[in-house]
């Protein structure tokens, strides 16, 4: 049987994709010893054990000057501005999208501008928001929202546009308004796609974040990355990024899981 004809149960697809993960731990853990047996002090590669133990003050002690937890203050802050940059995205994606993808005039009007903004890197603006808004929160959610907003745009935009044609007919002979069209044929299959888009905007919205914390903030997961680098702390940082990671693959799930729940026709399944 050819490799393409293969058909993966779920079980056997979880199975076989731990086998690279647990590849890579395995990998780490031998270059890790490898490393300490030559240099009982070394930083780079953190064994276990000293990773456990960096990370239990953060975890369980409270912080001497603000009386908080590290870590789980760390990882609130993140996650707060990271889901109102991701809402406020999303909010605005979805209005935009419809808008452009049924109304040609709009489309013809904006269109350009939204492609134009799209192409600009938001790390550029950077500087310009924190000027603008100051080092607060306004400026971090501010980056998320401009980093992603763009791109939801453009793609729930091209997917209204796509639908067919026969559906924005047969609505119209039946005497539906362009508002009616919007919010009864292009709305319900505007949503799957664009969970799907908040899914695949998950990445970038992680970058913008840690860089805005790295830059300017005194909590948060990038700010505590960048903050012990300078001590090549290790056995922190890669902790702090398998968190990281560990949240996105969550959040990943989610939606995904919420898109199967709520919209179980736009992927091939019964309701």
């Amino acid at each position: 049987m050819r490799w393409v004809n293969w058909r993966i149960q779920r079980r056997n697809s979880m199975a076989l994709g731990a086998v690279p993960i647990a590849l890579i731990v395995l990998l780490y853990l031998v270059a890790s010893a490898a490393r300490h047996a030559a240099n009982p002090d070394d930083k780079i590669l953190p064994l276990p054990g000293g990773m456990v133990q960096a990370m239990a003050s953060l975890l369980f002690e409270p912080d001497q000057l603000s009386g908080h937890l590290i870590f789980w203050t760390d990882t609130l802050a993140s996650l707060y501005r990271l889901g109102l940059g991701i809402a406020i995205a999303a909010l605005t994606a979805l209005i935009t999208g419809l808008l452009l993808g049924i109304l040609p005039p709009v489309r013809a009007t904006f269109g350009p501008l939204v492609t134009g903004i799209a192409v600009i890197p938001p790390i550029a603006l950077l500087p310009i928001l924190f000027i603008a808004f100051g080092l607060g929160e306004t400026a971090k959610v501010a980056l998320i929202v401009i980093g992603i907003t763009p791109v939801m745009v453009r793609d729930l935009a091209a997917h209204v546009a796509a639908l067919p044609r026969e559906q924005i007919v047969k609505a119209q002979t039946l005497g539906a308004s362009s508002w009616q069209l919007i919010l009864r044929v292009a709305l319900p299959q505007a949503m799957p796609r664009l969970i799907q888009a908040v899914r695949l905007a998950l990445g970038p919205a992680w970058v913008f974040l840690i860089s805005a914390e790295a830059i300017a903030s005194d909590t948060g997961l990038g700010y505590r990355i960048f903050l012990v680098r300078r001590y090549l702390s290790m056995d922190i940082i890669l902790p702090y990024v398998a968190w990281i990671a560990l949240l996105a693959i969550v959040m990943d799930t989610v939606l995904a899981w919420c898109s199967r729940r709520l919209f179980p026709w736009a992927h091939g399944t019964n309701p």
